[in-house]
C-alpha cells in the first residue's frame, strides 16, 4: 500500500557506511522504522541532515504491515526549520524531547492529535525569540494528556501531596514512596497551568528547573512500562544557569 503522511525523526542510528535506521512518529500511521541508504554523492536526495531529531518531514512509502523496517520511495522537509538547528540550547532541547518521545510512543499506534501536538510544539520552539527556557517541561507536562495518564489537575484543591502512582493531589501522605512533598507538589500544581505563552512568567533557577524534570521523569517511569533513563538529560541540565 503506497502511503503519503507527514513524519516527525524520532531517533536515527548508523548502520553500516551508508545507512540509517531512522524511527518516525507519522500522522497516518504512529511509530514506522526505515532502513534508509544514503547515496555519497552529494546531489542524491537522501541526505543525513534530514533525519536530525524532531525534523518534520513528508515521506512516500510503499507499506509492508509485516516488515519491521520499511523503504522510503521519496522524502523532503515540510516545515523547513528557522532556528533550532543553530541554536545550542534549541538543538540540546529538541535531542532530549526525541529521546522523550522516542521512548514515550514506543508502541503508539495512529494518533493524530498527538502528531499534531508535537508538530505545533516544535514549530512554536523553533520560532521562538527568546523565554523558551521552561519549554521542555511544559511540553513533558502536556503530553501526559495525550498518552493517557495525565495528572488531575482538579485534585489540586484538595490536596498537598502529589501522588505520582495516582496521578492526583491527595490531603495525605500516601503509603508508598512515590510521592511528591509539598513545596515539590505546589510546583507541580503551578507546571500543570502552563502554556508556552504563559511559561516565562514562571521564574526559576537551573537547579529548580532540573528537579521538575526529574520529578516528570519519574512520573513517566512509574506510567510507561520499561520507560529509561534518558541519556541526554545530562545536557539539558547544564543549560539556562
Amino acid at each position: 500500500m503506497e502511503v503519503k503522511t507527514r513524519a516527525i525523526v524520532l531517533q536515527t542510528i548508523k548502520y553500516g557506511d551508508a545507512q540509517l535506521i531512522v524511527d518516525f512518529f507519522t500522522e497516518k500511521l504512529g511509530r514506522v522504522s526505515f532502513m534508509v541508504k544514503i547515496p555519497k554523492s552529494s546531489k542524491a536526495k537522501m541526505k543525513r541532515q534530514l533525519f536530525q531529531p524532531l525534523m518534520i518531514l513528508n515521506l512516500e512509502f510503499d507499506h509492508r504491515p509485516k516488515a519491521n523496517l520499511q523503504r522510503l520511495k521519496d522524502v523532503f522537509i515540510a516545515l523547513p526549520f528557522v532556528d533550532l538547528p543553530f541554536s545550542p540550547y534549541k538543538l540540546a532541547m529538541s535531542m532530549f524531547l526525541a529521546e522523550l518521545l522516542g521512548q514515550a510512543t514506543r508502541n503508539e499506534q495512529v494518533n493524530v492529535p498527538l502528531f499534531s501536538f508535537i508538530e505545533e510544539s516544535v514549530a512554536w520552539l523553533d520560532q521562538a525569540q527568546g523565554n523558551y527556557a521552561n519549554f521542555h517541561i511544559v511540553f513533558m507536562v502536556r503530553l501526559t494528556f495525550f498518552l493517557g495518564f495525565s495528572p488531575n489537575l482538579e485534585s489540586g484543591a484538595h490536596g498537598d501531596f502529589f501522588d505520582l502512582e495516582e496521578g492526583r493531589f491527595v490531603s495525605f501522605v500516601p503509603t508508598h514512596v512515590h510521592y511528591l512533598n509539598k513545596e515539590d507538589s505546589l510546583r507541580m500544581l503551578g507546571l500543570l497551568r502552563l502554556s508556552y505563552e504563559t511559561m516565562h512568567l514562571y521564574t526559576m533557577s537551573r537547579l529548580d528547573r532540573n528537579r521538575c524534570v526529574e520529578v516528570i521523569l519519574q512520573y513517566y517511569r512509574i506510567h510507561v512500562p520499561g520507560f529509561p533513563e534518558l541519556k541526554s538529560f545530562s545536557v539539558l541540565q547544564e543549560l539556562f544557569a
